[in-house]
């Protein structure tokens, strides 16, 4: 079993629990949990998986990245004229004190997608990670915040971070940091990531990191991206709107002029108010947000094209898919599944069936007896080719 199968937030900041956490730490404060086991993360990334992607993958714009603190890195100095990525150039900027980032590379290493899925399974939203390859005393990147709630997981060699201030109590996305106008100050908090070691760092939270003693560092930045009660509220004035055709109305002619009467549009203004408070629906502007995030997941489909006459089988029994996102609705005369990737349809017929593989237990196409063997056959394969169902 993956070390972050069972317990994924225990992988993370053992010995504190996930309810001290989220009471005390997420949204509010960092967290630096020092675990004395310099080979915690090495089942996820090592320098040598980091050496061979770059040398055997054809990384497009955007897909490999470089940055030095000072002096700066210019794009040209690691790419051909094309856009297409330098190798060459790369390990050379490497040596030279230039970090090496892979952005998003959950998306194309199955394990890091996987360690991905177990924490959104619990947390509900986007989970990203960016790969951090930095040599020996050299500084990617200079003082900033981030937009975003980050797990900052040590893999190999060690890193001395400071904190600062706040400036942005939980920026939105895309509310980034800038240099001269946010005050940096004095470290409020200094220390050492070693190996093994992870640290959380909630977004608006000022940083910085410096390579620490004579080993290159990797680190992966576990980003959350994740929707605000802004988000929700916007969603749900979007159906009001759609209700009440008075928020749809243009806003007064020339209210842009210096002479517009400003009192003239408050009394319209407050019905808006009043109609939004009476109208807004939680419940409908919710379902649309689970099923949006349920639906933008990647399913989990290996093995299901080198085994795909298993759900044939009539001896085989399945169970639900780890971490797999669902959501089950009916629509007329069939049943349908919300997951990853979009909806996946059944005959009515098929109901108990599907709760008893949704509930936790073990199904097989004997579970299905009142289809017909066509139809056995089209909802195993329909639950395994989607992710849904593993094998047992």
């Amino acid at each position: 079993m993956k070390p972050w199968a069972k317990d994924v937030f225990g992988y993370l900041f053992d010995p504190v629990s996930a309810e001290e956490f989220f009471a005390q730490y997420h949204e509010r404060k960092a967290l630096v949990s020092k675990h004395k086991d310099g080979n915690r993360y090495r089942d996820l990334l090592s320098i040598e998986r980091i050496d061979e992607l770059v040398s055997s993958i054809n990384f497009q714009p955007g897909s490999l990245d470089m940055t030095r603190a000072d002096p700066p890195v210019n794009r040209e100095d690691y790419t051909f004229n094309s856009g297409a990525i330098d190798r060459g150039g790369v390990a050379r900027q490497f040596q030279q004190g230039a970090t090496l980032i892979l952005p998003q590379l959950h998306e194309v290493d199955a394990t890091l997608a996987d360690f991905c899925r177990a924490m959104e399974s619990h947390l509900s939203c986007h989970v990203q990670t960016n790969i951090y390859l930095t040599p020996p005393d050299a500084q990617g990147f200079k003082t900033h915040y981030d937009d975003h709630d980050v797990f900052v997981l040590q893999v190999s060699g060690s890193k001395s971070w400071r904190l600062y201030d706040t400036p942005v109590d939980k920026p939105f996305r895309g509310e980034g940091f800038r240099s001269g106008e946010h005050e940096i100050g004095d470290p409020v908090e200094e220390f050492v990531l070693e190996a093994g070691d992870c640290a959380y760092v909630p977004r608006g939270l000022m940083h910085d990191a410096l390579t620490h003693g004579d080993e290159a560092s990797l680190h992966i930045t576990v980003g959350l991206i994740v929707k605000t009660w802004a988000d929700l509220m916007l969603e749900v004035i979007s159906e009001v709107a759609l209700r009440h055709p008075e928020f749809r109305q243009s806003l007064p002619v020339g209210f842009a002029r210096p002479d517009f009467d400003m009192e003239s549009v408050r009394p319209h203004f407050k019905n808006l108010v009043s109609t939004f408070a009476k109208e807004a629906d939680l419940d409908e502007a919710f379902h649309i947000y689970v099923d949006n995030f349920i639906q933008s997941r990647l399913p989990a489909t290996e093995g299901t094209i080198a085994n795909f006459q298993t759900p044939t089988d009539p001896s085989k029994r399945y169970r639900l898919k780890a971490n797999t996102p669902w959501r089950m609705a009916e629509d007329g005369e069939e049943i349908v599944i919300i997951t990853s990737g979009g909806e996946i349809r059944f005959p009515a017929k098929a109901e108990p069936g599907l709760h008893t593989l949704l509930d936790g237990g073990e199904i097989s196409l004997a579970t299905f007896a009142n289809l017909d063997s066509k139809d056995q056959q089209a909802t195993i394969g329909r639950l395994f080719a989607f992710g849904l169902a593993e094998p047992v």
